[in-house]
Order: C-alpha cells, then structure tokens, then sequence
C-alpha cells in the first residue's frame, strides 16, 4: 500500500469516527459575527492552522479547497463569498465528501446566511484539480500538502499554480520541520498520514513553493505543533514541528529572486533622505518599512551602520517593500 492509500484509508476511518485533535493541533476557529460552526463539524477540524485570511476575501473570490475535510474553512469562505458555486470543495475520499456535504446541511440549519449551493463538494486530488486553467482566485489547502513526498508536492504546488488567475493566492497551512526528519520516520506511511513525518524544513518547503513559479510568498503566521520526543520517536534528540501558514502568490517571479516576506522591517538612521536609486527603496528617518527578506539582506548590507534590520515576526499581512 502507498503512503496515499494509507493517508485515504486513514482519512476514511475519521471522516466515519471523528476523533478530536488526532492528527493536528486543536485551535479555535475564527469567529466571525453570525457565523456558527456546528459541533461535527468543530470535531473534524483536523488543521494545523488556518488558510481563511480576511484580508484576502474582499471582492467575493471564487475558491478552490483541496481536502475538504470536514467543510469547516469550505464553511468559513463561503462566509465571504455567498454566491452558488464560489466555493469548489475536491477529496479523493467518498466518506470524507459525505462527512462534510452533511455537515454542511446542518450548517445550514444553524446559519440562516447560509446555502449549501455556496459550496460545490467534487471528487479530485490535488495532483488533478477539476477546474480550467487561470480560473480561480484562491486555492486553499490546510494539513494535506504536509502528507506528499517531496516530488508530489511540488506536482500539487504546481496544479495549484495551473488553476489560479494571475495574481490569484495559494493559501496554506502546513507542519513544517525544524531539521529534517530521518528517513526511519519518512518511511512510516501511518505517521505520514497523521501529519508527524512528511514535513520538509522551512528553507525546503520555500523553494519548492517558488520552484512552482510563485513569485511573493507571505508568511501569516508559525507557531509551535508538535514535539516528537526522543524516546517514543527512536530520535537522537526532540524534534520540533511548527505550523505555517503562508499566502504564495501567482506573480512573475524577479529577475533578481522572489520576494519573501516574514515581517522583516529595515529602520534608518541617517540624517539625510535614503533612496535607494536602483530600487526605488525610501526610508524615513526612525520609521520601520516593512521589507521582504531579499531587500532585508540588501540594505542591511548596504548601510549596516545607518539601517537596523529588525529579526522575522513570522506575522506579516502585507504592505511592505520588495
């Protein structure tokens, strides 16, 4: 059996029994005024952060989840877009589609707001989206792409890429390795499936989202998942998860790399006017500019003596200089 027929017959066995916290970190779920979130549905919340980002949400997008789950963010984004189809739920797994197309039935029930036509539930993968090129302005993924060898990954970061508009969001959250994870633990397909062995370190998980072309990852947040202990884990030392989550965006990547933002900022303190004439960089005196980490390294080395170069915040929603 392959690490995905184990990951699917797994997935099948919650979405019929759900077991709370099983495979992820429980977190609350964003409240949102007159949207209510049903307790099956809360149960089946196998995240390990969260893809849904207001500020991403305006204008109505039309949404692509991959591993609907149990219909919790297909729920919360069809908060933002209340229109018959604009979210586009696909899962290989005909229990986990059945879990959430009920759950959803309930969260009609309970949100007088709410349609089930808002979201469409489809049988896929994320190696084969069932959507036409450039057709969606988000494509949203949350504890699956985790799961993926490292080649599957970037054939599913890839896909994504395919189906999202230009300028359209890959918005994620996945375990991520603080070192890299021995072969032993990649080897065992149950871990794998339970979002304990297949992540890649930050550094690796990076390069393969601008492998696919993405030009401007952001990172929305990174906190502590779960330890693997050596002891039970057969390490020669803990071993540290985090869970990120990221907003990668379908633009062309530079000439000089892509931009990453990790809430980097660059403070001057010059007494003159700084412009950057190459870039077309401007800081005021005293006043942090939020910075991608490339420009970050730039100016830093630039000016060390006159441009503080503040550490990651690994909490940045925008607004910044590249």
């Amino acid at each position: 059996m392959s690490y995905l027929e184990t990951a699917a017959q797994f997935y099948s066995e919650v979405a019929q029994t759900p077991q709370v916290g099983l495979c992820c970190v429980q977190s609350t779920p964003l409240q949102l005024p007159g949207l209510k979130i049903p307790s099956q549905m809360q149960e089946m919340n196998y995240g390990c952060g969260t893809t849904v980002h207001p500020n991403e949400l305006g204008n109505q997008p039309t949404v692509l989840y991959v591993g609907v789950g149990g219909g919790l963010e297909a729920l919360q984004f069809a908060y933002f877009s209340r229109r018959p189809g604009a979210v586009i739920a696909v899962d290989p797994v005909a229990q986990m589609r059945q879990a959430a197309a009920d759950n959803l039935e309930i969260a009609a029930q309970e949100n007088p707001w709410f349609d089930t036509s808002f979201v469409e539930i489809h049988e896929g993968d994320a190696f084969n989206l069932p959507v036409a090129d450039d057709s969606v302005d988000i494509v949203a993924q949350n504890c699956l792409f985790n799961i993926f060898e490292p080649e599957d990954l970037s054939r599913a970061l890839q896909e994504a890429y395919r189906v999202l508009k230009p300028g359209g969001r890959l918005q994620m959250s996945d375990p991520i390795a603080t070192r890299p994870i021995p072969p032993h633990l990649q080897k065992d397909e149950q871990l794998r499936a339970m979002c304990l062995s297949g992540a890649l370190t930050y550094e690796e998980y990076i390069q393969r989202i601008i492998g696919a072309g993405f030009g401007q990852v952001e990172i929305r947040d990174r906190r502590p998942y779960r330890l693997l202990d050596s002891q039970t884990y057969n390490l020669e030392e803990n071993l540290l998860l985090e869970s990120l989550d990221s907003v990668a965006f379908k633009v062309i990547i530079p000439e000089d790399g892509a931009c990453v933002f990790t809430g980097k900022t660059a403070i001057y303190a010059g007494s003159e006017p700084f412009f950057d004439d190459n870039a077309g960089h401007i800081l005021q005196r005293g006043i942090p500019a939020s910075v991608c980490d490339k420009t970050a390294a730039k100016l830093g080395a630039l000016m060390p003596d006159k441009i503080t170069i503040t550490d990651s915040t690994w909490h940045y929603n925008g607004g910044g200089c590249c």
